[in-house]
């Protein structure tokens, strides 16, 4: 799995995080885009039949700026990491 794909993983888990974790309300018909990443590192390739979990944290949010990190593994072997900014906007 190439590493950018990894960081979009990374972006649509965070986008359902803060969409399904929050107030419904304040985020329907919304639309999430990345903003910037930073501090990517890929430590081990990932290779096809491997099972990859995400582990995503929400570090804070200003307005509709939110930043974040998350970690990939495979069986419990750090593959990848990341911290990344995303904005939230109306779909109109």
């Amino acid at each position: 799995m190439p590493g950018v794909l990894i960081v979009e993983s990374f972006g649509q888990a965070a986008a359902a995080l803060t969409a399904h974790g929050l107030d419904k309300s304040t985020y329907e018909d919304k639309l999430v885009f990345l903003m910037g990443v930073e501090k990517a590192r890929f430590r081990n390739p990932v290779i096809p039949n491997c099972k990859l979990e995400l582990k995503i944290e929400a570090i804070r949010s200003h307005g509709r700026v939110w930043k974040y990190k998350g970690e990939a593994f495979v069986e419990g072997k750090k593959m990848a990491d990341a911290v990344w900014s995303a904005t939230i906007v109306d779909k109109k």
